[in-house]
């Protein structure tokens, strides 16, 4: 399928892929030969400064992949990546610097990705103290001016990931991914481990620092009325492929390809009286 591309002027652009694949090889066994996995076949767009792209898929469509070869996790085994414009050399060793201070990533579970022995003041600090030469006291100060804007206070600096909850937990994640001002943030399923009450909060905290710093959101996510909310464009992935791009009123107004449409009716609408039709067809089962 060809590409659908943003039509923003190439300065405009902070993250642009192109053809980018990735291939795994497997062991095939005693005597058998290797087998090559194709988790990503060739997908490519443009996304805008300041703007969020969401993709979408089931589990194993390929998003995730993606979305660690968009923060240099993964070498792509073919293709080109481009970050505000420049071309990124991620074979071992060439990556730079400030390439990798301007690509932060969020993940799913943020207990998983926060070392427990650790002090919040330190994790949030220790991103500074590697990349900078910032002193202790400066260290500290960006700390506490982090945690105040993702809703926590100084009061938390000198606590344990175990005595937050999830939705705290994810604020500091997002946080220390923040502490180098990044220019892109690549967000893999950050709401999707939260209560539904959480998960608006995090959206609307997201929403916040975008508009405050200009950032340029890559979302990943399975959930459809999460995407709705949060994006400007979506990218729907299907076995490795992107197999519709648009914008977001495009893709849920008029979804065009076979496996977009049966994903979107495959997704319980969270609206009232669809809650109540569900309800209610659930009572009237039961009572049969």
């Amino acid at each position: 399928m060809s590409k659908k591309m943003s039509k923003t002027e190439t300065g405009n652009t902070m993250l642009e892929v192109r053809d980018i694949k990735r291939d795994y090889e497997l062991s095939g066994g005693l005597f058998k030969p290797k087998k090559i996995i194709h988790a990503v076949k060739g997908v490519s767009f443009k996304l805008e400064r300041g703007k969020t792209l969401a993709i979408v898929g089931e589990s194993g469509c390929g998003k995730s992949t993606l979305a660690r070869m968009i923060t240099f996790i993964d070498e792509p085994t073919a293709g080109d990546l481009l970050i505000d414009g420049k071309k990124v050399d991620t074979r071992p060793g060439h990556l730079t610097q400030e390439m990798r201070q301007k690509v932060q990533i969020v993940f799913q579970n943020p207990y998983g990705s926060l070392n427990p022995r650790q002090k919040i003041g330190d994790v949030l600090g220790e991103p500074l103290a590697i990349n900078t030469d910032m002193s202790a006291e400066e260290r500290r100060h960006r700390a506490n001016e982090m945690l105040r804007k993702v809703g926590l206070g100084p009061e938390h600096y000198n606590r344990y990931p175990h005595m937050f909850s999830g939705g705290q937990r994810q604020r500091i994640a997002i946080a220390r991914a923040l502490m180098l001002n990044p220019k892109l943030l690549v967000l893999d399923e950050p709401v999707s481990a939260l209560d539904l009450s959480i998960q608006a909060q995090v959206l609307n905290l997201l929403a916040d620092l975008q508009d405050e710093f200009n950032l340029t959101y890559v979302f990943i996510s399975h959930d459809l009325s999460v995407v709705r909310y949060i994006a400007d464009e979506v990218m729907v992935m299907y076995f490795g492929e992107a197999v519709e791009y648009g914008t977001r009123d495009e893709v849920f107004s008029n979804p065009r390809h076979d496996y977009t449409q049966t994903l979107f009716k495959a997704t319980p609408r969270a609206d009232v009286e669809s809650i109540r039709a569900r309800v209610a067809k659930k009572k009237a089962t039961a009572a049969a």
